[in-house]
């Protein structure tokens, strides 16, 4: 009688849980606020990194920049000095005054390859900056190579980069927010995370890993009641930031499903962590997509890639990543 009861208890909440969902739908939930937080970026140098450095200053965080390129990485941080100088410029007079606002941005040099560079520079920050609210999980590295044409170097450096990272870096800051039950851990994965696709396989192996890690340390906290504790999975659409450059799907499908504004993902993206949501796919088609996966049978996902062209929708860009490695070659007398 006791499990019974408690499995009405699961059915009521678990229907209770669809209708709060549904419920955010018509009321937006209200927007947390983060400013004076300190908001640690891997890969923040281009990219979408740099996109969430600028939407996190605009907000007043403490900006912690990382990245392997020291130059790209000190032209972001520059990025939002100007933007936390804007903040402090009163627009006009009649405007209720603030308190000045000092620029608080910090840079660092890390490969988020090597564990040691990933724990030596978390001590760093702690030291120099104090302990880390908010942790964006977002470096990330694509090899460009067929399966049996990709050295073993560039499939490890893509597990690593991709996968193995999250792993160090919330090591290296989970157990403070643990003591303070409170923080937030961003994992900026892929759709080809929860879907794949033909001749990036080491990418997506190193994406569903991500995601994986993501999940399972998301009810390692829940089992721990760490309510205080939030994280957010990314699962953004094919973007257009040049990391997948060539990559086409069937060309009568693409302009209902062109390549993302990376601009437009991070906003996406913000929305869900500033609201703490536990994941956002963008488009939301991709939720579609998933799902479909999930119920349907292996040809039938196979017959469909080949409809929507997504079944090779990746050679185009493997074979010029071949082609300008080849020009390379050819220029340095290989």
């Amino acid at each position: 009688m006791i499990i019974l009861a408690e499995f009405f208890v699961v059915i009521l909440k678990v229907l209770w849980a669809f209708v709060a969902a549904g419920a955010k739908w018509v009321v937006k939930p209200k927007e947390k606020s983060v400013a004076g937080q300190v908001c640690v970026i891997t890969g923040a140098g281009s990219g979408l990194g740099r996109l969430f450095a600028k939407e996190f200053a605009r907000r007043r965080a403490v900006l912690v920049l990382w990245d392997i390129n020291s130059q790209s990485n000190e032209e972001t941080a520059e990025m939002v000095r100007q933007i936390y100088h804007e903040l402090d410029t009163p627009v006009a007079k009649d405007v209720e005054e603030v308190p000045p606002f000092q620029p608080q941005v910090y840079t660092y040099v890390c490969d988020v390859g090597k564990r040691e560079s990933v724990y030596s520079t978390a001590e760093k920050v702690r030291r120099e900056v104090g302990e880390v609210d908010i942790l964006i999980n977002n470096a990330g590295v694509v090899s460009g190579h067929h399966l049996l044409e990709c050295p073993d170097e560039l499939i490890e450096r893509t597990m690593v980069v991709n996968c193995h990272a999250h792993f160090w870096t919330t090591k290296a800051f989970l157990p403070k927010m643990l003591e303070l039950n409170h923080g937030h851990i961003v994992t900026v994965a892929s759709s080809l995370g929860l879907f794949s696709t033909a001749g990036v396989e080491d990418y997506c192996a190193s994406k569903f890993g991500a995601i994986g890690f993501h999940e399972s340390l998301s009810h390692e906290l829940k089992a721990s009641e760490k309510d205080g504790i939030n994280m957010t999975l990314v699962c953004p659409y094919l973007m257009d930031t040049g990391m997948f450059k060539g990559c086409r799907i069937r060309k009568e499908i693409e302009p209902f499903l062109p390549p993302l504004k990376p601009e437009f993902c991070v906003k996406q993206a913000m929305r869900a962590i500033l609201t703490d949501q536990p994941m956002v796919c963008t488009p939301r088609i991709i939720y579609m997509v998933n799902f479909m996966k999930s119920i349907l049978p292996f040809e039938a996902i196979v017959c469909m890639y080949r409809f929507l062209g997504a079944d090779k929708c990746m050679y185009p860009f493997l074979a010029q990543r071949k082609e300008a490695m080849n020009n390379n070659e050819a220029k340095n007398g290989i």
